[in-house]
């Protein structure tokens, strides 16, 4: 499946008046509204398909952070075992600065998806990844490489990579080439062991998250119909009182609405006229008006005839 198959970002730009960016979150807000569709045709695959790859956008803003970024991902995530893969570039990662910078955005999807995660440093055949997992794993081998780093944002950097040492000890780390095809092997197996923790811990999150929404659900639906019932007892209270009927006043509202009249009542009111003949009775009704009628226009033609009476 391919979103530029169902919309088209040139044209939501033009059409709202769209940048880029702009442009391509409303095509995802508006893919997200048909989102469903894309869960019923991974139902119907997924005897047949082991694996279901979903590309996101690698803007923050776009995917990760934005409203319909976490609809998808939560309409993936109660329905079937989803894990996230943050693919980075590895020899765009040499500088320490990069490096961290790229390790902030993978925190932050992590924080904000709350699903298994793995790290996949991507064009080993470039670079090795091992001095990456290196940083991640010997605080001072980073601080030494990032002692040579002489702008303002070393220090941040130094500072973040304190915070994010507890982060790196349970994250997973894979090193692939997507052209030579190295590294997928560990890759599935690192993915196998990210289901399991799906399956362990996150699953039984997510049924008690989606349970207590339920609840929470039936609870304001009762709460409503109870303010109705409410309403409409004191309604019909209101109209009977004012009616004079004693007896009503006492009823709640479900029984006002049925004692208004019973089905065997309606047909015995309907039985007692089916004896009666409509037309006779509606001549009979004309019959002294035609009369009146009849007699007032001969009086007049008479009184024209005889104009000296």
């Amino acid at each position: 499946l391919d979103i530029r198959d169902t919309v088209k970002y040139k044209e939501v730009m033009k059409q709202y008046g769209l940048g880029p960016n702009g442009g391509i979150v409303t095509s995802l807000n508006l893919f997200a509204t048909r989102f469903d569709q894309v869960m019923k045709f991974i139902e119907k695959r997924q005897n047949a398909s082991k694996y279901v790859i979903i590309d996101t956008p690698g803007q923050i803003e776009v995917f990760t952070w934005s409203a319909s970024g976490t609809i998808i991902t939560e309409a993936l995530a109660s329905s079937f075992p989803s894990v996230v893969v943050y693919v980075m570039d590895t020899s765009r990662s040499t500088n320490p600065i990069t490096f961290m910078s790229n390790m902030l955005y993978a925190c932050s999807i992590l924080y904000k998806t709350k699903l298994p995660f793995i790290v996949v440093m991507n064009k080993t055949d470039i670079i090795d990844h091992s001095f990456a997992v290196e940083w991640m794993q010997d605080f001072e081998t980073f601080q030494d490489a990032l002692s040579q780093e002489t702008s303002y944002v070393s220090n941040l950097t130094r500072s973040m990579s304190l915070v994010l040492d507890e982060f790196y000890s349970s994250l997973k780390v894979v090193g692939v080439s997507a052209v030579l095809g190295t590294g997928l092997d560990d890759f599935f197996v690192q993915l196998s062991k990210a289901v399991d923790e799906y399956e362990r811990e996150y699953r039984p999150e997510y049924e008690r998250l989606r349970k207590t929404l339920e609840k929470a659900q039936n609870k304001q639906k009762r709460e409503q119909l109870e303010h109705l019932w409410k309403d409409m007892g004191s309604v019909c209270v209101q109209g009977n009182t004012l009616a004079g009927s004693d007896d009503a006043s006492a009823m709640g509202p479900s029984e006002l609405i049925l004692t208004r009249g019973t089905p065997d009542e309606e047909e015995e009111r309907e039985s007692d006229t089916d004896d009666i003949d409509h037309e006779v009775t509606e001549e009979r009704h004309e019959e002294p008006a035609f009369r009146n009628f009849m007699q007032e226009t001969r009086m007049k033609y008479q009184r024209r005839s005889n104009p000296n009476e």
